[in-house]
């Protein structure tokens, strides 16, 4: 089974696009920002996204899991946008799975109004939905009789300019590890699939306004797992990391469209575990580095 890891691929729109009643707050600043700062990095995006869907004809992907962050400012035509782009992406023979990155619930508005789950909830299926929590996450995929993915959700709104940081909810948090005791759950691959990262490339913890606020729990909780990985998106650098007393290998896919700094990985499974390969971006198309392929059983 090959499977697909991307994230933060951050799809703009022209700003006269977004209705004016959605100019408030930090999405003034957001936007203003990515206007004189960060668009530069995300020009080519839809490019970039047809051609990570060639990549995954091209390499017989069977599943992809974006780990979010699809718009830059979670509008409702940003949104649409980001949801037409991908859609060749989507047509894997196993599916799609995702989660809402922070950028995708930028504000209480993207909440109230359900827009991710509007455009993107035909992948927010669960099958095992006696294991989720009251709000219904995690949800459990399960694929075959030997691989199941997690996906965790830690984005949230953050209304002060300054704060970027998660959190998975209590009751969320008590869900997984409900889930990763469940046998139906604990004797496969398990791949557990959320926006935050656990840790930043070097080890150490995030900083308090960027970081999972409860990220120390959510290990206690991996501690569990005997087989699988963790795959994310958030910090946009593509890395790989082991902790001490968590068996998962931890992914970070970066950004995929992030100019200069794309990356992804693709993961080859079979009954036990198998291996990741990181990918990047070459100007025209998306490429494996076989040479640092590693072992993620």
């Amino acid at each position: 089974m090959r499977i697909l890891h991307f994230s933060d691929i951050h799809v703009d729109v022209s700003p006269h696009l977004v209705p004016f009643r959605d100019w408030i707050g930090k999405r003034l600043v957001g936007g203003a920002n990515h206007i004189l700062r960060r668009g530069k990095h995300f020009r080519r995006t839809r490019e970039k996204l047809a051609a990570l869907g060639a990549f995954a004809d091209e390499h017989e992907i069977d599943l992809a899991i974006c780990t979010g962050d699809y718009t830059i400012l979670g509008t409702e035509v940003e949104l649409a946008a980001a949801r037409e782009a991908v859609e060749p992406i989507t047509k894997r023979p196993l599916g799609y799975v995702t989660v809402p990155g922070n950028h995708d619930v930028y504000l209480h508005d993207t909440i109230r109004e359900r827009r991710f789950d509007k455009y993107f909830g035909e992948f927010l299926r669960n099958d095992l939905p006696d294991l989720a929590s009251a709000d219904g996450w995690p949800l459990v995929r399960l694929f075959g009789d030997h691989l199941a993915v997690v996906a965790v959700r830690s984005a949230r709104p953050n209304p002060q300019v300054w704060r970027s940081s998660g959190m998975i909810e209590p009751g969320e948090l008590a869900a997984m590890q409900r889930i990763v005791r469940d046998p139906r759950v604990r004797d496969r691959f398990v791949i557990v699939a959320t926006h935050y990262a656990l840790r930043r490339p070097d080890g150490r913890p995030d900083g308090r306004n960027h970081g999972l606020e409860n990220a120390e729990a959510m290990l206690t909780a991996l501690a569990e797992l005997p087989r699988g990985c963790v795959l994310h998106g958030h910090i946009h650098e593509r890395f790989r990391l082991r902790l001490p007393g968590v068996r998962p290998t931890i992914l970070g896919a970066g950004s995929a469209t992030h100019e200069g700094e794309e990356g992804f990985w693709m993961l080859e499974l079979d009954g036990d575990g198998g291996s990741a390969t990181p990918g990047w971006f070459d100007g025209k198309g998306y490429r494996l580095d076989t040479a640092e392929t590693v072992s993620i059983s």
